[in-house]
């Protein structure tokens, strides 16, 4: 005869609330919001304030030479921005660079992550440093480095790759759009690799390696144990690697201000809300590209979050 006993609820246990979780996850919630709700609730306002500001400037035909003449017009300035087809071709330009850009980072920076995974104990601080180094470079110089290296008067690359077909000791790079969106992209490349490596690695580390070490008594190939087992149970880091990037590429202004100056369609939506706020002081117009720049922006995190499935709340570690 056997017989079953039940578990007695011990008095350590937590006990679940109303809503099913316990008092501990709560205590840790409670603790979250605490550390992290001083800098939510600043940095919330910081972001909002140039937001609502834009918004409600976009609303009049206002000049900044022209205080006075302000008038209220509605959405006009939408109608305006929208209906021009410059708006479109800096829309155009700017979704090239960031898909060029981004899906050229994700494959260069994997691999320099798997890199860095796999480098021996003794060189692997000296191996991320030196991997780092072009993403501390600022921005503005990282472009009048890429800037100089090209240009037909004082750069070393036509000289230095006269031998492939098309390039040449007068190559213009920056004459045409093509051949100046190729330069920007390859200084965006450079300069933000490592931030994407610097991510992934971190996804890379928190890849059980019992998982792997299963995956090759089952006779799993390299491609089979990358496929089905790395990149699964890294899907938050790549998530947020590509959110992060895209973010930021979507905003790319540095590099094709020092180099083209927008000459040539290359010309993005940064650079086009820049020119109208300031070059034009049309504050109005200016605003309502920075808005609808603001509209793709949340658009592209939304797709990201909704695509990738990804809840980063629930990615805790088990005790």
């Amino acid at each position: 005869m056997t017989t079953t006993t039940e578990r007695t609820p011990s008095t350590t246990d937590p006990a679940p609330g109303p809503g099913g979780a316990s008092d501990r996850a709560k205590a840790e919630q409670r603790l979250g919001w605490m550390l992290a709700g001083p800098a939510f609730v600043i940095m919330l306002l910081v972001t909002a304030y140039p937001i609502v500001q834009a918004f409600y400037y976009s609303l009049f035909d206002y000049r900044l030479t022209d205080p006075e003449n302000r008038e209220f017009i509605g959405i006009n300035n939408y109608l305006v921005v929208l209906g021009d087809e410059i708006w479109w071709t800096s829309f155009g330009v700017t979704l090239f660079i960031t898909v060029v850009t981004v899906a050229v980072e994700l494959v260069l920076g994997f691999a320099l992550a798997l890199v860095m995974m796999k480098a021996l104990q003794a060189i692997r601080p000296i191996l991320r440093a030196a991997i780092l180094i072009p993403y501390a470079v600022i921005t503005v110089v990282s472009a009048f480095a890429w800037q100089f290296a090209f240009s037909a008067d004082s750069g070393f690359v036509n000289s230095w790759f006269d031998w492939i077909p098309g390039i040449t000791a007068d190559t213009a790079w920056f004459d045409g759009t093509w051949s100046s969106l190729f330069v920007i992209c390859l200084a965006e490349i450079w300069k933000t690799t490592p931030f994407i490596s610097l991510l992934l690695l971190a996804g890379l580390a928190q890849v059980p390696d019992v998982l792997q070490e299963a995956a090759k008594v089952d006779g799993a190939s390299w491609w089979q144990r990358m496929t089905k087992v790395t990149i699964p149970n890294m899907k938050a880091a790549i998530m947020v690697a590509l959110l992060f990037r895209t973010l930021d590429a979507f905003r790319v202004f540095d590099s094709v201000f020092v180099m083209t100056g927008g000459a040539n369609s290359t010309e993005t939506v940064s650079f086009l809300a820049y020119r109208q706020t300031i070059s034009r002081v049309e504050i109005g117009l200016g605003s309502a590209v920075s808005v609808l720049l603001f509209l793709s922006v949340a658009l592209i995190c939304a797709l990201f979050i909704k695509g990738f499935k990804v809840d980063l709340s629930q990615a805790r570690g088990e005790k």
